[in-house]
């Protein structure tokens, strides 16, 4: 087992992926190691939003990944694998479960978890990879302004164990990282685009370049 091949608790952390980046500056982690908590504090998403989480009630965790031979215009890949393992892990307890572009997942039309993806990149590779996740499992009230949050329990009206929560998720990650290491590319790709959320529909989204009308359609096909 790569993803999982240490653990690291702490009852609470400002962010999991700060707090991550930190031990990287002093300490040597074997790839895999992740580190979790019951509570962050000034947890991160994508574009500098916070991310909403009540004690005790969540999954917050960060992993150290060494993808040395993926090269960094293929580093998006990384992205798809994180959020394909967080859909294999919800596929457990509901449907349906989908990406929205790219990397925010969905249960219907809302947002039960959330990945923010750090590379750092030396030369013409990527030295390290810190992957943060957010699942909301036993959350029943949100107080922020995200528009449409929801948990696992909402969802499903059950309460779960979050070290069993935590154990399924990283055993999910771990295969479709070892797809990654083993370059089954193509299957990466097309499982991503086959959960994308609103695919084969006109939609809105939004880039650095603001927003624009799309619609997800196609596979990826030897692009290696």
């Amino acid at each position: 087992m790569i993803i999982g091949s240490r653990l690291f608790f702490y009852k609470n952390l400002p962010s999991t992926n700060s707090y991550l980046a930190s031990l990287l500056k002093n300490n040597e982690l074997p790839e895999g190691a992740v580190i979790y908590t019951n509570y962050q504090s000034s947890g991160r998403g994508q574009a500098e939003n916070q991310w909403e989480s009540e004690a005790n009630k969540n999954l917050l965790i960060s992993i150290i990944l060494f993808p040395d031979k993926i090269y960094p215009a293929d580093q998006f890949l990384l992205s798809m694998v994180i959020s394909l393992g967080i859909c294999d892990f919800l596929d457990r307890y509901t449907a349906p479960v989908s990406i929205k572009w790219p990397n925010d997942i969905y249960v219907n039309d809302d947002k039960i978890a959330g990945i923010l993806i750090e590379n750092t990149i030396m030369g013409g590779s990527i030295e390290h990879t810190i992957a943060g996740i957010g699942i909301n499992i036993n959350q029943a009230k949100f107080v922020s302004d995200a528009p449409n949050p929801v948990s696992l329990s909402i969802l499903t009206g059950t309460k779960y164990d979050l070290n069993l929560c935590l154990n399924q998720l990283l055993t999910d990650l771990d295969k479709r990282y070892k797809q990654l290491i083993l370059q089954d590319f193509d299957l990466i790709r097309n499982d991503y685009i086959f959960r994308l959320y609103l695919k084969d529909k006109f939609s809105q989204f939004r880039d650095v370049n603001g927003l624009f009308t799309c619609r997800i359609s196609g596979t990826f096909q030897n692009q290696t």
